[in-house]
């Protein structure tokens, strides 16, 4: 017996590579050329890239970036305060206002950057209407 020949829906053209797209929201830029910048102002995301023209008002990022954000910060910052606690004993005041700053610095690096990843990731994949043609 022969078998069927291949279909364009099961072996689709990637034209939005995935890890492009959230290396690109990474850095904060637009997922489509890499050169707009995809925020106005810390979170506000553009209704449209200044550069290319893509819509990016389709977003829906919700409670997702802050989601991701936490686990990051939490995975690497829940090591080093153990680390930090039973090698070298110091003052809890001490270890809590270090450790507190460092979290919320973390936090606020990461935050936007997991946002512009989301959204990069939405656009890859043609969700929450970044694939209509109109």
């Amino acid at each position: 017996m022969s078998t069927p020949p291949q279909t364009a829906a099961l072996d689709p053209i990637d034209d939005r590579p995935t890890k492009r797209a959230m290396l690109r929201g990474f850095r904060r830029r637009c997922p489509n050329c890499g050169e707009g910048t995809l925020f106005h102002g810390y979170l506000k995301v553009k209704d449209d890239c200044p550069v290319c023209g893509e819509a990016l008002h389709h977003h829906r990022a919700d409670d997702g970036p802050a989601y991701l954000t936490i686990l990051v910060v939490g995975h690497l910052m829940a090591p080093l305060i153990h680390i930090a606690f039973t090698r070298f004993r110091p003052d809890p005041l001490v270890l809590a206002t270090i450790f507190t700053v460092g979290c919320v610095a973390l936090s606020l690096y990461l935050l936007p950057r997991m946002k512009g990843a989301v959204v990069g990731i939405q656009w890859s994949r043609r969700m929450h209407g970044f694939g209509n043609t109109d």
